[in-house]
């Protein structure tokens, strides 16, 4: 099946945050996400899941166990599990990227 977001299981989250699920297993996740302009989410791990993030527009700032680092459009970064990880969208423009999980985050995900 041809997957978009136009006819695929939407949700809400965060600060008027939303994602599309493209694939949604017990191994493996792809969704995409749309933040708009100085949104966040909570500095978080997972237990058993490793995430990737690759940004389809905009600037995603990102804290990794402490460390701050700036991906634009193009860019991927590599969460392995257990990882404290944030991300944030500090730009003026719609921030969208794609987010695979391995094995689903949904579940496995704790709070800082």
């Amino acid at each position: 099946m041809i997957r978009s977001t136009e006819n695929t299981e939407h949700y809400i989250w965060g600060e008027n945050c939303e994602g599309w699920h493209l694939l949604k297993s017990d191994s493996l996740s792809v969704i995409e996400e749309k933040m708009p302009p100085g949104s966040s989410e909570k500095l978080h791990f997972h237990y058993r899941c490793q995430q990737l993030f690759y940004i389809l527009s905009g600037q995603a700032t990102f804290v990794v166990e402490g460390k701050v680092l700036v991906l634009k459009e193009n860019q991927s970064i590599h969460i392995p599990e257990g990882s404290k990880h944030q991300i944030s969208n500090e730009g003026n423009m719609d921030l969208r990227f794609l987010v695979v999980s391995e094995p689903k985050s949904h579940g496995d995900r704790e709070e800082v």
